[in-house]
């Protein structure tokens, strides 16, 4: 078989093989929010104008991959902060061990391992914006802290007691309601009314369909000039394809699509079978859909009130918390995703009610979670709820009192 290689093809592979300049070869091209040109999302923007000159912590609240990030950085370029350093934090990825250090600074001496001082993300920040990602992710026992340092406009670093000023914009973001959260008991309710003084609620771009083809044209023109093809185009039987998708990964899915395509054209013109689109819905079923199942819950829980079980609540939980686990293959992640808590939260309560030992590691990698439609091993769950009359309720630990805030 003969493979015919074109002068765009070797120039390709050319750049993938030898990058002269790797910080000009970076994973993702972050777009720009002023690419937004759907009507809603100018809406957006009017609102960020009237926002961003004032000094006013702002919580921004959408899906993954809308474009949280690229709204807090278009907030501070409209700031008179501006000048200032913006710095980026996503308070998922940060250690719970180590959050405190982490955002607040320690000193040296203040634990194993700290040879130096060290400064918080908040002390870099001074002066600029703290964007701060997944902040629903936070553990109770942070959020006290957190709070105290947007009153007082200071942070004490670990092992120090001397308060250090600062001078910094909080941007907070959310991919869940913090309403909920707050309800639920997960989320502080005095932090939730400090972080959403200005609320701009992102929406998907399933929504804003305008957007699309604007930023699909604009990751074109970038990996375009990268590739050396800025002459390529989308046919228009691909920009109508691109219009119908419902990208449930949004912006994010949208720039690997361009860049996949572009990869894969022939001729620099972009159609219809050089998109890899995503099969994953783009969002979870109505509540009509599940209103069948949440009935016969209902009526479970009727019954089992009734017979006036002991200890109702907490074989409850223990026993969802059991069926979560296994279902996402002991992936505590996976299990905070699917229960709509923080992973801090579902491991304090996996080890409360023994699921989990307190020395095991955050997130078992031994059973990944399978995509949708893959099968895994059976899953079998003979007792949901213990039948003996000798259960006790499990002893909670300190730092379980702490995560919870009770």
């Amino acid at each position: 078989m003969t493979v015919n290689i074109t002068s765009k093809d070797m120039f390709i592979l050319m750049h993938l093989l030898a990058f002269p300049n790797p910080s000009e070869m970076a994973l993702s091209i972050r777009a720009s929010a002023l690419v937004f040109e759907d009507p809603k999302s100018k809406e957006l923007l009017d609102r960020i104008k009237r926002i961003a000159p004032s000094e006013l912590n702002a919580l921004i609240i959408g899906e993954t991959g809308t474009g949280k990030e690229l709204v807090a950085r278009h907030l501070h370029e409209l700031s008179a902060k501006r000048n200032g350093p913006f710095l980026a934090v996503n308070c998922c990825a940060l250690s719970e061990t180590l959050i405190e250090s982490e955002l607040f600074g320690h000193e040296k001496g203040a634990f194993t391992g700290a040879m130096t001082a060290k400064q918080g993300w908040f002390e870099a920040a001074s002066g600029g914006t703290l964007f701060l990602d997944e902040i629903g992710d936070l553990p109770q026992s942070m959020q006290v802290k957190l709070l105290r340092v947007l009153q007082e406009r200071e942070v004490v670093r670990v092992g120090s007691h001397k308060a250090i000023p600062i001078d910094v914009r909080l941007i907070a973001a959310t991919n869940v309601k913090l309403e909920e959260a707050v309800m639920a008991g997960r989320f502080r309710e005095d932090l939730y009314y400090r972080l959403n003084v200005a609320a701009l609620n992102l929406l998907p771009l399933r929504q804003r369909t305008g957007d699309v083809l604007p930023l699909a044209e604009h990751f074109l023109k970038v990996y375009g000039q990268r590739f050396g093809c800025p002459e390529a185009t989308i046919a228009p039987a691909a920009k109508q394809i691109l219009l119908a998708h419902t990208w449930p990964g949004n912006i994010r899915e949208l720039e690997n699509v361009i860049h996949h395509a572009l990869l894969v054209t022939r001729d620099l013109i972009i159609k219809p079978t050089d998109l890899n689109l995503s099969q994953l819905p783009s969002f979870p079923k109505s509540a009509d859909s599940d209103a069948g199942d949440f009935e016969r819950l209902v009526s479970a829980f009727q019954a089992l009130c009734e017979q006036e079980y002991p200890d109702l609540y907490a074989r409850a939980e223990q026993a969802l918390l059991q069926v979560a686990y296994k279902h996402t293959y002991r992936n505590q992640l996976a299990t905070a995703r699917l229960l709509g808590l923080s992973r801090h939260v579902v491991r304090a309560r996996l080890i409360q009610h023994h699921i989990l030992t307190a020395g095991e590691p955050e997130t078992d990698k031994s059973h990944p979670v399978l995509p949708q439609g893959v099968s895994g091993p059976p899953i079998i769950v003979r007792d949901f709820f213990p039948k003996d009359n000798d259960y006790k309720e499990p002893f909670l630990a300190e730092a379980s009192q702490e995560c919870w805030g009770f």
